[in-house]
Formats: C-alpha cells, sequence, structure tokens
C-alpha cells in the first residue's frame, strides 16, 4: 500500500485554512499518481493504492469544508466520492477473485470446476467494473479533477490571507 506523503511545511502555526490548501494540495497529487495503470486488472494494488489515496482525499476535504466556497467544495467531493466508489466496486472483485483462486487451488480436481465458474462470473462484473471505472481515469478527467483541487487549495489561501 502506497504511504501518506508527509505535508511539507504543514505547521502547527499555520491557519486552519493554510494547512487545509497545503494538505488537500498533497493528498490531490498523491491521488493523481496512483492513477497510472490503474485498469490494469493484473495488477490488483494499484486499484487498492488509488482507493486509499481517494479516501484519505475524502476525509482532508471533508475536515477542512469550511474553508472552501459551497458550491466548488460540493462538487469535487461528488466527483471525489463517484471516484472512490467506481474504484470499490472494481476492488471488491479483485479481492473476490483472488480469495476464490487460492481457495480452488487447495480443492480436489473435481470441486475445482464450480470455483472457477465463480471466478469467470467475477472477472465479467470486474470488466464491467473496469468500464464504470475508465471514464473517470482519462487524463482529461483526471485533469479536470486536479484543476478542482487547486481551485480550492487556492479558495483556502485566500480565505487564509483574508
Amino acid at each position: 500500500m502506497a504511504k501518506a506523503k508527509a505535508i511539507p511545511d504543514l505547521s502547527v502555526d499555520d491557519s486552519y485554512a493554510d494547512a487545509a490548501a497545503k494538505i488537500v494540495s498533497v493528498r490531490g497529487a498523491e491521488l493523481l499518481e496512483q492513477a497510472q495503470g490503474v485498469l490494469d486488472t493484473g495488477d490488483i494494488e494499484r486499484v487498492h493504492d488509488m482507493r486509499v489515496a481517494t479516501r484519505r482525499l475524502r476525509a482532508a476535504l471533508e475536515i477542512f469544508e469550511p474553508c472552501f466556497p459551497e458550491k466548488m467544495f460540493d462538487q469535487t467531493l461528488r466527483d471525489v466520492k463517484g471516484l472512490a466508489d467506481a474504484l470499490g466496486e472494481r476492488r471488491d472483485r479483485d479481492v473476490g477473485i483472488a480469495t476464490l483462486d487460492g481457495f480452488g487451488d487447495q480443492l480436489p480436481a473435481p470441486d475445482r470446476k464450480g470455483v472457477a465458474s465463480l471466478v469467470e462470473e467475477l472477472r465479467s462484473q470486474q470488466q464491467e467494473a473496469n468500464s464504470g471505472l475508465a471514464p473517470l481515469v482519462t487524463d482529461a478527467n483526471l485533469v479536470a479533477l486536479r484543476e478542482s483541487l487547486e481551485d480550492l487549495a487556492l479558495a483556502a489561501r485566500r480565505t487564509a490571507a483574508a
């Protein structure tokens, strides 16, 4: 699992809004870094790492909600939640497949056929979940999300300066 990055220059002397700007900027960057290869079903840890990054970002957004303009905040949080939900759909199938694969290997040969059919069903669902995730992790969508997060951080900095 990807470890959370330290927040550079975060200080107890920062205002609430300054802390919001710094933390949301770093957590947003972490999320975007995890997007590389997330649709690859051969490496299920990529989905897991990006999902964890969405949870960290969502928590930061919710904690610092008062620092952001309401409409901008609501839309950005909705986008992050939508991404998290799509990642969760994919992750659930990934975990099911990995679990059943390990379980099926331990069964007698005649019983493996039933487990294999369940794995095939999950693989089909995994592809459907990937299809739902794919539009959310396009370069254009990720750039838009990055810009929304940067706008929130800028708004928080303005609040701190006022």
